[in-house]
C-alpha cells in the first residue's frame, strides 16, 4: 500500500539529483566574489527592467555571505549529484523549507520582488522532496523514520 503514496526509490533519487543540478546551476555564481558581482549585476538589471525593485549595492559583508552560501550549496549539490541517497532528499527538503522561510521574510521586509521566482522554486522542490516522507509517515504511523518497515517506499537506505 505504501507504494501508492510515494515514488519508487529510483524515481525519488532522480528527483534528488535533479534538484541538485538546479542548485548547482543557480548557485555556482554565488560561490566566488568575482562571479557574485556578475550575478548581482544581472539580477539587479533583470529586477529593475521588470519593475520589481533593485538589490542593495554590493558590499564586502554581503559578498562574504553570498560566497559562503554559494560554496556550501555547490558542495551539497555535488554530493547529491555524485552520490544521491533518499535521505539527501529529506534533508534537502528541510533546507528548502528554511530557505523559503527566509526568502518570505526578506520579501515581507521589502526586498526586491525578483525573490518571488526563487521562493516559488524553493517551495516546489521542497514539496516534491518532502511529500513522499510525509505520506509514508502517515501510512505507517507506528514506524519511525528509522523504524523497521521493510516496505519503506524510499528504500532501506532512505530510512
Amino acid at each position: 500500500m505504501n507504494r501508492l503514496f510515494a515514488p519508487s526509490r529510483h524515481t525519488y533519487l532522480r528527483v534528488v539529483r535533479a534538484s541538485a543540478w538546479y542548485d548547482l546551476v543557480v548557485t555556482a555564481g554565488f560561490a566566488t566574489p568575482w562571479t557574485y558581482a556578475l550575478v548581482h549585476d544581472a539580477l539587479n538589471s533583470l529586477s529593475d527592467a521588470l519593475g520589481l525593485g533593485v538589490l542593495p549595492a554590493v558590499d564586502p559583508v554581503q559578498t562574504l555571505y553570498a560566497n559562503l552560501m554559494g560554496s556550501v550549496v555547490v558542495v551539497w549539490a555535488l554530493l547529491r549529484i555524485v552520490k544521491p541517497l533518499s535521505v539527501h532528499g529529506l534533508f534537502d527538503g528541510v533546507a528548502r523549507t528554511l530557505f523559503s522561510m527566509w526568502l518570505a521574510y526578506a520579501l515581507a521586509q521589502g526586498a526586491t520582488r525578483v525573490l518571488w521566482a526563487f521562493l516559488v522554486v524553493e517551495v516546489a522542490w521542497g514539496v516534491i522532496q518532502l511529500l513522499p516522507w510525509w505520506r509514508t509517515r502517515r501510512a505507517n504511523p507506528l514506524d519511525g523514520p528509522v523504524g523497521p518497515s521493510a516496505a519503506h517506499p524510499l528504500g532501506a537506505e532512505g530510512r
